[in-house]
């Protein structure tokens, strides 16, 4: 195993956001009428999702109390695998971070909590734009409170500006830009929005990231969003962006040769109580991080560079049926369905039933039946990178 990780268990929110959590306890039927009318919106009725929704203060009140606490989570994973990379892309004493359509700061939250419990912190100097002004002032109040409370060296400047406006462009060069739940929500309707969606990101990564920045994408796990994800790859790609991770070519993506597959992440985390007794209110389960991301950089870093030429992520759940384990997995010869028989379990191939989505698995001598690969007696698993939990 070349990479495990444990993650330290605490409450990882600062001093005014365990108030606000607090303060929340005080009315939480009411809160949670409210996660459920915001939940039904950002799912099944995303078409009547209004264009500005956190400027309604129930709904921002609503977002804050259970949705920002798990995206601040989902931040850590492409973090976490930027620094697996030889060359430190992250070990910089001073990283400048443009966070696009930052909402009450949860991508940058994210940030600061990913370096407080590693020992290289560098000056973290963090800029949040949004045209909401509202989200602008909780995202400088938590970030604050969070510099004082962990001791973290930073500094955080707010931008009003909208993103679709036609002079927008963030002045100067950044190490990290973070989209967290924001390129979903551009040109929703319209027909060519792979296309648009594209330009933007493209623009932004041309004009505003350093060369060896990277760009981080974070997405909902719904089908068509994940689905839309995968278009805004193949689209970046063809446009000469580096795909740094999730995936380990540099091909087109093979999901979408099927209507039905998507890729996204599934992963194990305790929620706060006030979450927690949320879902048991309204019946939702926040009781995982589920997510699609995207890494994308300038120069020709990627994640590969530090796993073997047979690697291949995991991309679903195990699939646990009579006699046998399978799962999905992705690699240089594509997205195929991998399976071993309870019989012909051995040593070398025990740890393939400890597999994870998001892990990262090398196999030899695996039989190729051209519609799956089988791991038979003969065959060795080891298991590369392993993912992160919150559990």
């Amino acid at each position: 195993m070349l990479f495990a990780v444990r993650e330290k268990t605490r409450d990882n929110y600062s001093l005014s956001m365990d108030q606000f959590q607090k303060d929340m306890h005080g009315h939480t039927k009411d809160i949670a009428a409210q996660v459920a009318r915001l939940s039904q919106l950002l799912t099944r009725h995303r078409d009547e999702l209004p264009l500005v929704y956190l400027q309604d203060p129930a709904l921002r009140e609503a977002y804050i109390s259970y949705f920002l606490p798990s995206n601040i989570k989902k931040i850590h994973i492409p973090l976490h695998e930027l620094a697996l990379h030889p060359a430190g892309l992250l070990s910089q004493d001073r990283l400048r971070i443009l966070d696009i359509g930052c909402g009450p700061g949860s991508a940058l939250l994210g940030v600061m909590e990913f370096f407080s419990q590693h020992e290289h912190r560098p000056f973290l100097e963090l800029t949040a734009l949004d045209h909401v002004p509202e989200n602008l002032t909780a995202t400088k109040t938590f970030c604050e409170s969070w510099c004082s409370q962990w001791n973290i060296n930073a500094t955080i400047t707010t931008v009003k500006e909208n993103i679709l406006q036609k002079n927008f462009s963030p002045a100067g060069a950044f190490d990290l830009i973070l989209f967290s739940n924001v390129v979903n929500e551009l040109f929703v309707s319209d027909e060519n929005r792979t296309r648009k969606r594209a330009a933007l990101v493209s623009r932004i990564v041309k004009d505003c990231l350093h060369a060896q920045g990277s760009c981080i994408i974070i997405e909902p796990a719904l089908h068509q969003t994940s689905r839309d994800m995968l278009s805004l790859r193949d689209a970046m790609q063809e446009q000469g962006v580096q795909i740094y991770a999730p995936c380990l070519v540099q091909r087109f993506c093979p999901a979408l040769a099927n209507p039905k597959d998507w890729c996204h992440e599934d992963v194990p985390w305790e929620p706060p109580k006030l979450v927690q007794e949320i879902d048991r209110l309204t019946g939702l389960r926040k009781d995982s991080l589920k997510f699609s991301y995207l890494v994308l950089r300038k120069d020709s870093h990627a994640l590969s560079d530090v796993c073997t030429q047979d690697a291949f992520r995991i991309v679903s759940e195990p699939l646990v049926s009579k006699g046998k384990i399978e799962y999905y997995i992705c690699g240089n010869s594509g997205r195929r369905l991998v399976t071993r028989l309870n019989k012909d379990r051995t040593t070398a191939n025990a740890s393939f039933a400890t597999l994870k989505r998001g892990d990262i698995a090398a196999f030899e001598q695996l039989t190729d039946q051209q519609k799956r690969y089988i791991v038979g007696k003969q065959t060795s698993v080891r298991i590369l990178i392993q993912r992160k939990s919150y559990a």
